[in-house]
């Protein structure tokens, strides 16, 4: 029998997609807990999860906007299991990786585990100048932590529990991805990466993150390594 899970989905404005990623989970093939939270969403993913009966989902809500970073911080607060998965709403990560994600955790390796876009796993082919920012922020990310990983923000993360717990984290927008590491890296965490698929998507499709949220993040890796 495999490990138990919590799998953490933030989520705001992904009507279009949180059923489906809700339902690929619930076929991910482990013991699972799914805690969605919703960023005050607009377009009616907070009306269908607050509808939503299911023993196995429970759904949080932020009465405001707050950002990817508090999400996350409630999701992992709400988390019973072993073994905490982060798991994007928008349809571009594959919960059948878990088996490759959770691995080095389950065998007693790994504190933490990144799912890189960029180790040789299917994707979608697409944007280069968007690839090119991942890798430079990597890059800059790696510098100032001294881990040599090749997708510092990728969406899907895993940990183990006991280990999270003690992660004092605060940034609340698309900057916890630069302070988990940053903040991973200070506390000597085992880390491993493995390969995943990644289906990607447009700016028409849906994806938010942009060239703004790249500035911050630099600004937020030389910030969580020198002066928080």
């Amino acid at each position: 029998m495999g490990p138990s899970i919590s799998v953490v989905i933030p989520v705001y404005n992904e009507a279009a997609t949180i059923g489906e990623v809700i339902a690929r989970v619930q076929a991910c093939g482990f013991e699972h807990e799914i805690i969605v939270v919703d960023d005050a969403s607009t377009d009616g993913t907070r009306e269908y999860l607050q509808k939503l009966e299911h023993p196995a989902v429970r759904c949080l809500f932020h009465a405001v906007n707050r950002g990817k970073g508090a999400a996350l911080r409630l999701g992992f607060a709400a988390a019973r299991n072993e073994f905490v998965i982060v798991q994007d709403a928008d349809l571009e990560y594959d919960p059948r990786d878990y088996v490759a994600v959770l691995q080095p955790l389950q065998d007693g390796r790994a504190d933490m585990v990144y799912g890189s876009r960029f180790l040789g796993g299917p994707h979608r082919v697409m944007f280069y100048w968007h690839y090119v920012g991942n890798r430079l922020l990597t890059l800059i990310s790696n510098i100032f932590s001294d881990l040599n990983l090749t997708d510092m923000e990728t969406g899907m993360k895993a940990f183990r529990r006991e280990r999270l717990l003690g992660l004092k984290l605060n940034a609340n927008r698309f900057t916890c991805e630069p302070e988990i590491t940053l903040k991973v890296a200070r506390a000597r965490w085992r880390v491993y990466e493995v390969p995943i698929s990644y289906s990607g998507r447009t700016y028409d499709e849906g994806k938010k993150i942009g060239w703004r949220d790249g500035f911050a993040a630099i600004a937020a890796i030389v910030y969580y390594r020198f002066m928080d």
